[in-house]
């Protein structure tokens, strides 16, 4: 869907807003959407879905998923996830799945950034490769 300048110029502006000392503020998210929706500014729907999008894209940045084919030893999953906190911070969530079609390996989910150090990550990427072949 296309949105309006003026509707994505005020959704980034009410994202900006939601932040409290540099952490995205729950309150202020559901104060500044019952405000939206009560007041029904012009375009008012276009800047609640751009807003929900940004509000979702802010923590999905916070929030790690970390698969791997097999059960993780709990030091090996208390390692990984004090990385992850060290290098991108406190506030930030750890989830652990298990996906068995990983085959072997790793792969880490943060917001949009995936480090795949899976088996079934490497064969795809041979398969690619020899696919351009």
């Amino acid at each position: 869907m296309k949105i309006s300048k003026e509707a994505r110029k005020v959704s980034r502006e009410l994202f900006q807003a939601s932040f409290t000392g540099g952490r995205l503020d729950q309150g202020n998210v559901r104060r500044i959407a019952a405000k939206v929706a009560e007041s029904k500014p012009r375009h008012y729907m276009e800047i609640l879905k751009n807003y929900q999008r940004l509000i979702r894209l802010a923590v999905e940045k916070r929030h790690a998923v970390v698969e791997s084919a097999a059960p993780l030893e709990s030091g090996v999953a208390d390692q990984i996830s004090q990385t992850l906190l060290s290098n991108f911070g406190s506030d930030l969530t750890t989830e652990f799945k298990l996906t068995p079609n990983l085959i072997g390996g790793l792969r880490i989910k943060l917001g949009s950034t995936v480090w795949d150090s899976s088996v079934r990550g490497r064969l795809d990427r041979f398969e690619a490769q020899i696919a351009q072949v």
